[in-house]
């Protein structure tokens, strides 16, 4: 009897997990995707869509054909519950599909509590729907220019966006001439500028710097926000930093519904998981990318996040896809990769330069880790943004 095989999300970690086992069982499983989206989001690039750099169709595909082509049933509706012992999932069309073995990979939602104000008066990056809100507040930016302010908020994980976004935002303020009049200010949780959430890199604090210098960047480091006003960001030392337009990367969560599953969910909706990407206690089912719950190695003065960006997302994909088409077959899960043991691979935009970070490993201790800065990387990251589009859209996960 045929094994049914259901992954929850339909984008880096659930395209990569559903469409990987569909290859390494060579068709011989029943897949089926349930996703609250039905496009596929290449988030790397909203960074570029505030500016009308990119716009929606630009960066996202319908998922469907995808999965039809590759024999993979497509249910466009969330997920509303799971049913470990029956083993079945609710979705939000009030049906339930049962499983063997179930692949979570929901992604995440914002923490938008994370400082009053935040939401009313400032935008952000890390959604579709924010940064097309950015782009209209960017426009209305321009027509009244003034300070500016870019944060990270404590807690936040995703802190390569805000570097991004602070770079491609110094970039357009020479492009729009306002670059002298601008007081541009970066407001971050890290301890130290290039920390990135994991631990930073070799002389990366004296790279960051640099890039800061030369833009005649502010910052404003190892600092929480305490509240946002209409106009004013206030540190959580009390100064107030005025603002005529301010983006803010915050904290992500995991789904909420995942937390009413026994014992597979901490308090933020992440899954824990062990080094196979198994959810602890449950060998059939399994968690990948944002989804996945992952131990910070160590404490900062003003808390952080860790990145789980679609690197490390895919990799995590693989090893679940790899593991269950192990099970299917008879075998015991084989595949092992702790999230701090995937390697380090990322490319930092900054308008028309930019910055590309390698490292043996995503959480210390390394052996090796370096940062290449340059032009080659904003073009390194174009290239891969129409690769990755391709990649995806026609299936081809197996591909790096």
């Amino acid at each position: 009897m045929r094994k049914k095989v259901v992954v929850l999300g339909s984008n880096f970690g659930g395209l990569t997990a559903a469409l990987a086992v569909k290859h390494e069982l060579e068709g011989d499983v029943d897949v089926t995707v349930v996703s609250a989206g039905d496009h596929f989001l290449f988030n790397p690039s909203l960074i570029w869509l505030p500016f009308g750099r990119r716009e929606r169709e630009d960066i996202t595909f319908p998922v469907a054909p995808t999965f039809e082509s590759h024999d993979v049933d497509f249910v466009h509706a969330a997920a509303t519950g799971i049913n470990l012992e029956a083993k079945t999932v609710s979705h939000g069309s009030g049906q339930t599909v049962g499983y063997d073995y179930l692949v979570i990979a929901t992604g995440y939602h914002n923490k938008d509590d994370v400082v009053p104000g935040f939401k009313e008066n400032a935008v952000t990056i890390t959604t579709l729907e924010e940064a097309e809100r950015a782009h209209v507040a960017w426009k209305r930016y321009l027509e009244k220019p003034g300070d500016i302010v870019i944060a990270a908020s404590q807690s936040a994980g995703c802190f390569g966006a805000a570097y991004e976004f602070l770079f491609n935002t110094a970039y357009h303020l020479r492009k729009n001439g306002l670059h002298k009049d601008v007081r541009l200010t970066y407001v971050t949780s890290e301890p130290f500028l290039g920390h990135f959430g994991i631990g930073g890199l070799p002389h990366g604090e004296q790279l960051l710097g640099a890039f800061l210098k030369k833009e005649g960047i502010e910052s404003r480091i190892n600092v929480a926000i305490d509240h946002i006003d209409d106009g004013a960001m206030v540190l959580g030392d009390g100064e107030q930093l005025p603002f005529a337009f301010s983006m803010v990367v915050p904290p992500f969560l995991g789904q909420d519904f995942l937390k009413e599953v026994d014992g597979i969910a901490d308090e933020k909706g992440y899954v824990n998981v062990r080094d196979t990407y198994q959810t602890v206690g449950h060998d059939d089912v399994y968690a990948v990318g944002v989804a996945a719950a992952v131990d910070v190695p160590w404490q900062t003065p003003t808390p952080v996040g860790i990145p789980k960006t679609g690197f490390p997302t895919e990799v995590m994909a693989h090893t679940a896809a790899s593991n269950i088409a192990a099970q299917v077959r008879g075998e015991e899960p084989h595949e092992s990769k702790g999230f701090g043991d995937i390697k380090a691979v990322c490319v930092m935009d900054a308008g028309n330069n930019g910055v590309i970070i390698l490292a043996d490993k995503m959480l210390p201790p390394r052996k090796h880790g370096v940062l290449i800065p340059g032009p080659q990387a904003h073009l390194m990251k174009l290239g891969f943004e129409k690769y990755f589009l391709w990649k995806s859209r026609n299936g081809y996960v197996n591909l790096p």
